[in-house]
């Protein structure tokens, strides 16, 4: 069960990894996105959902993106906090990118304005095998995008960058499992 709340929060880098783990590791058996079985899971809400947390997160995070990026994605919903959270930081507008087209209203697979050629920095929680990602990237791609990089707050190290870097895109983790001590 993860801690209490944390009420203060440091923006070194050490103490943050400390934070995320006490805030959102979980130990059980736990399916994936990527359908894998895991004896550990990084639940994303836990730290989302704590403006603290979220914000020196999100500082980090925003250190990682190029000065010439025209907008920030995140895939919904699990991306949709850090994605919000950039933005505001950054100044950078964002889009969501929906998993499943919606079936009524404009039916868009993109939320908000992206434009033809503009760069684009993919935000992700949590990466495993960056099928998730990789699926993104793809729609931006159609959408006319330029998606220049991905950046994630833990990377499990379970093939994910691997498979990131093999379609020749940039990928950076703010923490791996190596580094959070798991």
């Amino acid at each position: 069960m993860p801690k209490a709340p944390i009420q203060t929060l440091t923006k070194d880098k050490e103490s943050l990894a400390k934070e995320l783990v006490a805030a959102a590791y979980l130990e059980g058996d736990f399916e994936l996105s990527s359908k894998r079985r895991s004896k550990y899971f990084f639940d994303k809400y836990l730290f989302e959902t704590e403006p603290k947390l979220l914000d020196s997160v999100t500082q980090y995070l925003s250190e990682m993106i190029p000065a010439d990026t025209k907008r920030l994605a995140g895939v919904e919903i699990g991306a949709i906090p850090l994605a919000t959270a950039l933005s505001l930081k950054t100044g950078i507008p964002f889009v969501i990118v929906r998993k499943t087209q919606k079936s009524y209203g404009t039916a868009r697979l993109i939320e908000g304005r992206l434009y033809q050629g503009d760069t684009v920095i993919l935000v992700e929680d949590v990466v495993t095998t960056g099928q998730q990602a990789l699926r993104a990237v793809r729609v931006l791609q159609e959408a006319g995008a330029k998606v220049a990089k991905v950046i994630c707050v833990i990377d499990r190290e379970e093939g994910g960058r691997k498979n990131i870097e093999a379609k020749g895109l940039s990928f950076e983790a703010l923490f791996t499992k190596t580094s959070l001590g798991i």
